[in-house]
Formats: C-alpha cells, structure tokens, sequence
C-alpha cells in the first residue's frame, strides 16, 4: 500500500479560525483524516506547508511514520522547525496513524500499546468568549456545569494582552473567580487561563490572590520560553503551574523537565508533532513526575479524537479541553464523533481514529481569509 495523494482541505469553523483538515488517500483505497492546529491570520501559512511537505510523501508506504517525519525534518524542513512546519506534521502524522489503524481494523489506541483507562476527562473551553463582568462568568459557567461538565476553563484577567497590569486587573480577575467559584460550587474544577501574558510579579500576585477559590491550575502564567520565570511563579505559587501549548516536539519540552519549571504539560496533538510524539512527550513527563493535559483549540472532530486516543494510553493523562462553539459544525462534519457525557469522553469505537468523515460537508465549508483585526497604535497603549 502506498500514499497516492495528499490534500490540504482548510474549513471555516464559523468562530474565530478556520480548521485545516489533512486527507490522505492511498492505492488501496484507504483514506486517511488528520488535522492541523491553526490560529486566526496563520491559516493560510499552515495549509502551505502541507501542500509542499505532501508533494514529497507520493509512493511512501503510510505504515512507516517514524521515517516519514524524520525525513520531513531532516530533509525537507533542513532542521529548522516552525509553529507552521510542526502544525502540518502533526495534520499528516494523525492521517497516517487513521490509514494504519483501518489497515489493520484496529483504534489506533491499541497500535500504541492499548488504553489504561475506559473513559477521557474533559474541560469545557470557549463558553466564556467576550464576557466581561462576574455576573456573566458566573452565569455562563452555571450553564456549562448543568450540561454535565465538571471542569471549566477561562482567562479571568480583563484587558488586552500586556506583560505589565495594573492592580484593578488583579482585583476584577478575584471578583470573576470569586462569582465563578459561588455559582459552580466547591467540587468542580476551575481551570485559569493566562495565555502567557504577564511579567513573574504579576503572575505571582494573580496566584496569590486566587489561591483561596482552589483553582485547578495556573496555565501558562508567562511567556513559554522564559523557563526561569516560569519556575519563578511555580516556586511562589500555590497553584499548580502549566505550560506547554506553544511548545513543539519532545526536544523542546525537555528544558522545561529539567529546570521543574511546571507541575502540568498541555502539549497539543495537532501541533506538537502528532500522536506518536505526544506519546514522546508524555513518556517522558511520566519519569519526572509531570501530568499530561493535551491542549485542543482545535475541532471536536479529527484533534479530539487523536488526543483521545493518545490519552487514553498515558499513565499520566489527567483532562483534556473541549471547545462548546465548535460542536455543532463538528456534528455534521463527523456524525459519529466523540461527545462528553457527564464530563468524560467514551474511548473512540471502530478502526484507525475512529470517526466517520462527511468529506461533502468538508469540502462544501470551505476556509476563509479572516478580515484584519483593529490593532491598537502606540497612542492607544496605556501608561
């Protein structure tokens, strides 16, 4: 069996991005679906690097991943890696795992070892998009725990994203955990966001003034690169700390293993490289005492469905993110996806990734070229 073509399918989500979809088809009629993780304006950039990187795949044998990516790196890439590169190798790995899985009539779950556990935790993500005041926090998150979830995500810090904040910004983000923590009640899980905005100070003093409400985590507190103030925050913090969404490949976490800057990992499926090396990732976050909690601001389709999979074998699997506004586009795209009861996902059923495509609705919905967004000027910045 051999890869006969490759296609870069982008498809607008209706809310904020576009998706982009990887179809790979083989002689033997097998069709493999990845995805690729992707950001509003970088869309287009991560389609690109499919295409050309699939030009090089024709006639390859989909059973051997490995070598696949590593020549992806080696020779196409020369070694030098990029958020656009790593998004498209994760698109084509998923898709060759979903050709090898159906090959063999196997979930890809038992290629990799088998599952440790039945079911996949999950957050809610994305209910909280544009609210601003505690009553609406506290109101939409209500919501979301009576449709059965137990954890919720949210950025509880007001305002662009700066590095530096003033203290009313500390203040509103204890008034919207405060409402947040009075509505949902003391047994579910609240899961903050801070999207690597602030400066070690800032953070800290957000950590302290939120320990009361026993928050979950601490996401991504500061900048990813700057391991040292990262494990600036954790040492003050008593919240658990988590990075790891903006960081790439196995290689690239190991910095952040040795410096204990973090007590929790979110690496994602569709950009960190692909199932295998989530696995990578994971495996080695186990030896050091690490928890896994895959990112997925992606569709609940394709990168659901490989995160499940790849999470169902990690020792260390604790949740994993659901985002509410791409359901109802996912239920058409996929009629058999994976949808949370109670708060958990059931482990996907039947070969490969375990999902049955509508390829007519993911042709017809077809990506868009966002319009550019209002970006502010020097005079517009705050003191």
């Amino acid at each position: 069996m051999k890869i006969k073509n490759i296609e870069c399918l982008p498809v607008h989500s209706g809310w904020r991005k576009n998706f982009v979809f990887v179809r790979i088809e083989t002689d033997a009629g097998i069709v493999g679906w990845g995805e690729a993780y992707s950001q509003y304006d970088r869309d287009r950039a991560v389609a690109a690097q499919v295409e050309e990187l699939g030009r090089y795949l024709t006639g390859r044998d989909p059973f051997q991943i490995r070598h696949i990516l590593q020549i992806a790196f080696d020779d196409y890439a020369q070694r030098r890696g990029s958020l656009e590169f790593y998004c498209a190798t994760s698109g084509i790995e998923q898709a060759l795992w979903d050709i090898c899985g159906k090959a063999t009539n196997q979930p890809v779950y038992n290629l990799l070892g088998g599952p440790v556990r039945d079911k996949i935790r999950v957050y809610a993500n994305g209910w909280s998009y544009k609210v601003q005041s505690p009553d609406e926090y506290a109101a939409k998150a209500e919501a979301v725990v009576k449709r059965g979830f137990t954890a919720l995500k949210f950025d509880p810090v007001p305002g662009i994203w700066r590095t530096y904040i003033p203290k009313e910004h500390v203040r509103h983000a204890v008034k919207v955990v405060r409402a947040v923590r009075k509505a949902v009640g003391p047994d579910v899980d609240i899961l903050l966001e801070l999207h690597r905005r602030l400066a070690p100070m800032h953070a800290i003093d957000v950590a302290n003034a939120l320990a009361e409400f026993e928050p979950y985590w601490l996401e991504e507190p500061c900048q990813c690169d700057n391991i040292e103030a990262l494990a600036e925050v954790r040492a003050h913090s008593r919240i658990p700390v988590v990075t790891g969404e903006a960081i790439y490949t196995r290689a690239e976490f190991r910095r952040i293993f040795r410096a204990r800057a973090v007590d929790i990992i979110n690496p994602d499926v569709s950009n960190c490289g692909g199932i295998l090396e989530l696995m990578y990732i994971a495996a080695a976050a186990e030896s050091e005492q690490i928890a896994v909690s895959p990112h997925n601001y992606n569709s609940t389709t394709i990168s659901l469905s490989s995160t499940a999979h790849a999470s169902a074998c990690m020792p260390n699997f604790i949740i994993t993110e659901y985002f509410l506004p791409f359901e109802e586009l996912g239920a058409r795209i996929a009629p058999n996806l994976l949808k949370p009861v109670n708060g958990y996902l059931p482990l996907p059923q039947g070969p490969g990734l375990g999902l049955d495509i509508n390829e007519q609705v993911v042709r017809e919905t077809k990506g868009q070229q966002f319009p550019p967004r209002s970006f502010r000027l020097p005079k517009d910045e705050g003191p």
